[in-house]
């Protein structure tokens, strides 16, 4: 889907392949984590169903976890890649990684993609 922007004077930046949305933030919240790369790539989200996943090559990204809630440093050059969707250029920034969620009854759940 691409680049989205939020409201018209914004600069923050958005950007959604598939169930994973990016919602770009000011700084890392105090008290979150780096999290280890997948080998050479950082996962955003792993497909349950084909096994392919939301990455970028880890050169170019560092993930960081504070409890549930995920967020990912990115610099210059970045691309968002998964097997089934179009790269996407991701601008350098601190990030905020949004995991679409679909209703089931008595429950909410991520959406598998």
């Amino acid at each position: 889907m691409g680049m989205l922007q939020r409201g018209l004077g914004s600069k923050m930046k958005q950007y959604r392949q598939g169930d994973v949305l990016l919602k770009q933030i000011s700084a890392i919240p105090s008290g979150a984590l780096k999290a280890p790369a997948d080998g050479d790539r950082v996962v955003l989200a792993y497909g349950e169903v084909t096994g392919h996943a939301h990455a970028i090559e880890a050169i170019q990204a560092t993930i960081y976890k504070s409890g549930a809630q995920e967020f990912i440093e990115v610099l210059p050059g970045a691309v968002l890649r998964h097997e089934e969707h179009a790269p996407i250029p991701v601008e350098p920034g601190i990030y905020e990684i949004v995991h679409q969620r679909e209703y089931e009854p008595n429950a909410f759940r991520r959406v598998i993609d």
